[in-house]
């Protein structure tokens, strides 16, 4: 059976998905989509650490609980969609790659809510976590990847073929058409990750001359 692999990057409220095979060399794309995981009218989804900050730090674990809860549910929906595609195409899914920042581990609720800055960050590490239980909830491997050490991971991995494949997932885009920004590009490198070392067509044996 054919493997493939999913890889996310995740804004405020939702995430690159791009699912990908890596058969004889040749990358295909097979899946791209945006997955929201908040709706429209939700009331401080997007941004659910900035709708706590006022909140008593009681209510504002309700509300994030909540809100976890919520973006969860979605989250995995969306994902389950891309593996039923997967799988009628008769591919096996390896894993998904969700990209992760640097930041530090986040301090308590209070602190987080009286800095600014750590409400984007706890935000960030919010819906990453959301994507990573909605892959939990799908009986899917994850791999959480630092962005900054992707280049690295790539290099490790595929210690000869790793500026060639950047250049193939970069030029990807004057076939399969927009959108093709650094969001697809990046989680599909993370997703290759998870996929196995392709087969190299084997080369025939010349006969010996003697």
């Amino acid at each position: 059976m054919r493997r493939a692999a999913i890889g996310i990057r995740v804004h405020s409220g939702w995430g690159a998905l791009v699912a990908v095979s890596h058969e004889n060399a040749s990358i295909e794309i097979l899946d791209r989509r945006r997955v929201s995981i908040t709706g429209s009218t939700d009331d401080g989804a997007n941004q659910p650490y900035h709708s706590a900050r006022n909140l008593q730090i009681p209510e504002a674990e309700t509300f994030l609980t909540n809100a976890f809860a919520a973006a969860h549910t979605t989250a995995s929906s969306g994902l389950r969609e891309v593996m039923d595609v997967l799988h009628g195409q008769k591919y096996r899914i390896t894993g998904c790659a969700i990209l992760m920042s640097a930041a530090r581990p986040l301090p308590p609720l209070e602190k987080i809510l009286a800095a600014h800055p750590l409400l984007h960050t706890a935000e960030g590490q919010f819906f990453r976590d959301a994507f990573a239980k909605a892959c939990s909830s799908n009986n899917l491997p994850v791999t959480k990847i630092k962005e900054r050490d992707l280049e690295v991971a790539l290099k490790e991995k595929f210690p000869r073929q790793a500026t060639q494949l950047k250049r193939k997932v970069h030029l990807a885009g004057r076939t399969i058409g927009p959108p093709w920004t650094t969001d697809q590009k990046l989680a599909t490198l993370a997703a290759l990750l998870l996929l196995p070392l392709p087969k190299q067509p084997s080369k025939e044996r010349q006969p010996i001359r003697k």
